[in-house]
């Protein structure tokens, strides 16, 4: 354990802490979900208590030695036809007295028409982005857990291309007895392997998150908490330009200084009917600060809502979120290899 503090101290202390945020950083697609669950829980959760391999890629000290065999894959209809792929699967050592697993997630963006300066079409190409995980981890006593994901990624946009490598690294502490999980995870610590052509090397999406999930004793309910991008207070975006134009001047007000503390913030909670019925829904602050744009608004922005259908052997998960007028939908199947139940 005390080697897991001495890592958190150097974390805390080492550049990647000045790292930016938002637009200004790229292979931002690492921050999307790779499961329905998590799309579901707001979109970022790393301390949920759920036997779903998915998980992982949200907080590495989540993967368990129960998890040995699982499968999750998931696919994900975004605005404009653009699809989501996701694949992840695990498996316990028990010589080495670990779990690891491996995991991919995929971006399809269609086809895109290709022209020169001048607007002259030369073709098509087919943008995609694509990330590689690999993931292990270990329990340190009884209720302690700690993993790492090491990632490759990969963004390809007809000429402009690159490459990345990144990490995460995760401490999980789990009360079974109280239905109390808690978890730190440091995110996308790494760097381009290969800047785009024509640029310098640019950021990844450091995010430091903390977060906390309690199931209810006596009620089938269990709410979570997750704290984001901690390195930074102020990580909404205001263009004050714009806004005092528009005449909106409550970047002004102490109103803005609340929405930099809550835009760090993502609510969720799920409810259990039965063993088989699983409801969630999850609430992000950041999510529903930038879309609702001046004058332009959706009462349902930044909700997230899901089910799951959980069977023996079989898993299957299904999350919707809004965009404005639009909405997202995710599929997503868990089962085990073995045949053994989940």
């Amino acid at each position: 354990m005390k080697k897991i503090i001495s890592l958190l101290f150097v974390l805390l202390s080492c550049k990647c802490f000045t790292q930016n945020l938002g637009g200004n950083t790229v292979f931002n697609f690492l921050a999307q979900p790779f499961s329905p669950q998590v799309s579901a829980l707001g979109g970022l959760n790393i301390s949920n208590i759920s036997n779903d391999v998915s998980l992982v890629s949200q907080n590495p000290a989540l993967l368990r030695e129960n998890m040995n065999g699982q499968i999750n894959t998931a696919f994900n209809s975004f605005l404009a036809g653009i699809k989501n792929y996701s694949l992840t699967g695990a498996w316990r050592n028990e010589k080495a007295g670990a779990n690891f697993a491996l995991g991919v997630n995929y971006f399809n963006y269609g086809s895109i028409t290709q022209t020169d300066a001048a607007g002259n079409i030369l073709g098509e190409f087919k943008p995609n982005d694509y990330v590689l995980q690999f993931t292990v981890s270990k329990k340190y006593l009884d209720k302690w857990f700690y993993g790492a994901n090491i990632k490759f990624a990969v963004s390809n946009y007809g000429l402009y291309k690159s490459s990345a490598v990144a990490a995460d690294i995760g401490v999980n502490y789990y009360d079974a007895d109280n239905h109390f999980q808690a978890g730190i995870t440091f995110k996308n610590i790494g760097t381009q392997l290969k800047a785009y052509e024509g640029a310098s090397k640019e950021e990844l999406p450091f995010d430091l998150e903390i977060g906390v999930t309690k199931r209810l004793k006596n009620a089938p309910l269990q709410f979570s908490l997750t704290a984001h991008h901690l390195q930074a207070f102020n990580i909404y975006y205001n263009d004050t330009a714009f806004n005092a134009s528009q005449g909106d001047d409550s970047y002004l007000s102490n109103k803005f200084t609340l929405q930099k503390i809550f835009s760090h913030l993502i609510f969720s909670t799920q409810l259990f009917i039965g063993e088989k019925l699983e409801v969630t829904a999850g609430y992000n602050f950041l999510r529903r600060f930038d879309l609702n744009a001046y004058n332009i608004a959706n009462g349902l922005n930044g909700f997230t809502f899901g089910v799951g259908a959980l069977f023996s052997k079989l898993h299957i998960r299904y999350a919707m979120g809004f965009y404005q007028k639009n909405l997202f939908h995710q599929f997503g199947l868990n089962f085990n290899l073995t045949g053994s139940d989940l």
